[in-house]
């Protein structure tokens, strides 16, 4: 069952730029949904078409059933935001911005603040409950931002860059948070730059470029239309010049490194075992590049 239901959505600005094509899309219920793109891709224009904060030029969306344009309020109702700009009071308490986020909702005052320490707590914010959100670092705003989007226990919850300015540590304690609450029931749909983000935490993809959608899939099938991948190869001992194997490009950048590339057909084992019989002293490998990021460049057509 699909709880995103967008039909030949299109948007031109008042200054003749259009950002979205005749855009079709579908989110199942439940899915944790990555919507990925390049810089003014137009990810930015749907996510604020689908929270009504941008007026579509033509098409139709509906959310958990409901019409944006003849049921406004109860569509919006099953929304939580969290945008890519903080814009949080800096001069409020981050227990009193939630608080005050359930009341716009009809949430009454008690369980609102049971509510917001509870999601302060999986955030790991409690000891923040009470301080000045002007004194919180960046990581640390995006986390309140999350939890307001969440005050109103949403059907959909929409993650705009949520990650930005988060250290590593915090930020994959937000993951299994992620992943926990959409394991409870709320489909998230994430846009990020961190293409490992998606490619660990969502189960499928959309790619937008230049306004329009050029894909959608689950993420293993995607991920398996990659004809090779890159890995670092350390060396157990030094090797003065390459051996030629069949079919596996490699290239020195050290006495102790190369890159490798394992065809997807031939597979890591046995590739490993090509290099070993051609005298390449393999002691570990890792990938080189994130398999996302390769096929999202190969899709649309970027370069570095």
């Amino acid at each position: 069952m699909s709880i995103i239901t967008i039909d030949h959505l299109s948007k031109t600005y008042a200054n003749g730029v259009t950002a979205l094509n005749d855009v079709s899309l579908s989110i199942k219920e439940g899915d944790f949904f990555a919507l990925l793109g390049p810089n003014g891709a137009g990810k930015s224009t749907l996510i604020n078409v689908l929270s009504s904060l941008v007026n579509k030029s033509s098409g139709q969306v509906h959310i958990a059933g409901f019409n944006l344009d003849s049921q406004l309020l109860q569509a919006k109702r099953q929304l939580g935001l969290m945008p890519q700009e903080v814009n949080l009071a800096v001069f409020e308490k981050v227990l009193d911005i939630l608080i005050y986020q359930g009341g716009y909702y009809g949430i009454p005052r008690q369980e609102a603040k049971k509510r917001a320490l509870e999601l302060l707590d999986h955030l790991s914010l409690s000891d923040k409950a009470n301080q000045i959100t002007r004194h919180l670092s960046g990581g640390m705003k995006r986390r309140v931002m999350i939890a307001r989007a969440l005050m109103s226990k949403p059907k959909v919850l929409i993650l705009d860059e949520p990650t930005a300015g988060v250290d590593i540590a915090i930020r994959r304690h937000m993951w299994g948070f992620l992943r926990e609450l959409n394991r409870n029931g709320t489909t998230i749909i994430l846009t990020t730059h961190y293409l490992e983000e998606a490619e660990k935490l969502c189960n499928e993809v959309g790619i937008i470029d230049k306004g329009q959608l050029i894909c959608q899939r689950d993420m293993p099938s995607l991920l398996r239309e990659l004809k090779c991948e890159t890995f670092l190869a350390y060396l157990s001992k030094p090797i003065s010049s390459l051996p030629h194997v069949p079919n596996i490009p490699m290239r020195r950048i050290d006495a102790y490194t190369l890159d490798i590339d394992v065809p997807r057909d031939l597979g890591i084992g046995k590739s490993i075992q090509l290099l070993e019989q051609a005298g390449v002293p393999i002691q570990s490998l890792r990938n080189k590049t994130n398999r996302l990021e390769s096929l999202f460049l190969s899709l649309t057509k970027n370069t570095e």
